[in-house]
């Protein structure tokens, strides 16, 4: 099977899972803005915001080491118990220290919610180790199913505690935690952890091999957090809460894009490591590179085209506002994923101080646009300081990639695009149904024409899997 097969069948597999929740989760956005209030979503939003923050911090990224290091080690079991065994007691240990430094903190806190800090964000950790256990086995199927249950289970304990309880934040806060409880479960029982995990395995040598590649991580995720999420805390702070509901509510079609596209870099980012010796690997590169830009380009502009016709549907009037960020939001993530992109190449030479660097660039430049132009521009100034931070970050990136492997971009490809771009996003705004509904039909045309030699190589390994079945 080709390389290109390979990273499909991968990517397949766990999109079942991925997707599907995902999809379900948006469309349950109705649900959302009718039965909390803009105040009450921000709530929920900013102390997610807080958990995301702090999960590098509490669990030093060994999640993404023991995933990188575990590639290597498929074939010799004793490793592997090694790997396992000193991730899962360092978390075990992280965790008591941080309830510790948390309980005595907490009297001085006045939070209804904070509670939900404490247990959440241990739960998330343990949630994020086990995954990338199950990644760097090489059973993604096992990875799917383990997310798909987190967020069925999260999706359908909302609708439940917030429609019949009417426990509304409390409610979410609660489905997400018992969400990732049930993946910890499900994952131990199947990738029969007890197994792995012995006392005589744990390695303090192990440990400073997965920590000397992690903790340079630290940074890294703190400041991918700053760029993707502290635009919450700063509205909070010069705006109010409401408005952060508000832009939360923005975000979440813009996540679209960034679930579908961590589908696929989940798969990406194994076949980048495991065939960034071969040969052929700047032909490989460019060409997933090409079908990356091709595919998640026409999923931008088809989102921003169609977003006049759907957003009233899916949002409360009193999300309102949130239409004028969406373009702005959904064409700086799709930099994001040119940069994680990216980021592959970074991982696979195990050169995490290189991507702290470039990450920390982008957060100070994201931070300083923000914080200057709120009190200006109010939103605005949240979605374009992203914009231009993710649009920085993979300049530099793009740049400084080719030390390591040259990249061709399909030029042709990426004009059109910019030009159908701008014609969809004046059209957005214009807000002209009729001039609307003929440029999403064009956008819809544009997006077949260049996906259609990607969707008939994907039609023709699906048939062959098939009919060898």
């Amino acid at each position: 099977m080709s390389k290109e097969s390979i990273l499909a069948k991968n990517t397949a597999i766990i999109t079942i899972g991925k997707i599907c929740t995902q999809l379900i989760s948006f469309f349950l956005l109705p649900l959302y803005t009718a039965y909390l209030s803009t105040e009450e979503y921000g709530v929920v939003d900013l102390l997610n915001t807080l958990v995301s923050l702090l999960i590098p911090i509490l669990s030093f990224q060994v999640d993404q080491g023991i995933f990188r290091y575990l590639i290597d080690k498929r074939k010799d079991k004793k490793e592997q118990s090694k790997l396992i065994t000193t991730t899962i007691y360092f978390l075990i240990g992280q965790s008591i220290i941080y309830l510790i430094i948390f309980l005595v903190i907490s009297p001085f806190v006045n939070n209804s919610y904070k509670y939900f800090l404490a247990t959440n964000l241990i739960a998330t950790a343990f949630t994020n180790a086990l995954l990338q256990i199950s990644r760097g086995l090489g059973d993604n199927t096992k990875y799917t199913l383990g997310s798909f249950i987190s967020a069925t289970v999260t999706i359908l304990l909302n609708v439940i505690l917030i429609v019949g309880f009417k426990m509304n934040a409390y409610g979410m806060l609660t489905a997400t935690f018992i969400g990732n409880i049930a993946c910890i479960a499900y994952l131990t029982i199947s990738l029969k952890l007890p197994k792995f995990v012995k006392r005589s395995s744990y390695d303090k040598n192990e440990l400073k091999t997965i920590l000397k590649y992690s903790i340079p991580l630290i940074p890294n995720q703190i400041s991918w957090w700053i760029v993707n999420v502290s635009d919450r805390l700063i509205i909070t702070y010069f705006m109010n809460v409401s408005m952060n509901g508000v832009y939360s509510v923005a975000n979440k079609f813009s996540s679209v894009v960034t679930t579908v596209y961590s589908v696929f870099n989940i798969a990406w980012t194994e076949s980048a490591a495991v065939n960034f010796k071969e040969e052929d690997r700047d032909k490989y590169f460019s060409k997933v590179l090409n079908v990356t830009i091709r595919f998640f380009g026409a999923l931008c502009l088809g989102i921003i085209a169609y977003m006049p016709f759907v957003f009233n549907i899916l949002v409360n009037g009193n999300y309102d506002e949130a239409y004028a960020q969406i373009p702005i939001l959904i064409i700086a993530t799709m930099f994001n994923i040119l940069v994680s992109y990216l980021g592959s190449i970074y991982v696979a030479k195990k050169l995490t101080k290189e991507i702290a660097k470039t990450s920390f660039i982008a957060a100070i430049i994201n931070a300083v646009i923000n914080i200057t132009l709120i009190k200006f521009i109010g939103l605005y100034a949240a979605s374009l300081s992203t914009l231009v931070a993710w649009g920085a970050m993979f300049i530099y990136r793009f740049i400084d990639s080719k030390k390591y492997i040259k990249l061709k971009v399909d030029t042709k490809i990426a004009l059109t695009m910019i030009l159908v771009c701008a014609v969809t996003v004046f059209s957005y705004y214009l807000k002209n149904m009729a001039f609307c509904g003929v440029v999403a039909l064009g956008v819809t045309i544009y997006a077949f024409l260049i996906n259609k030699n990607s969707l008939s190589s994907i039609l023709k390994l699906m048939k062959s899997k098939i009919l060898k079945k």
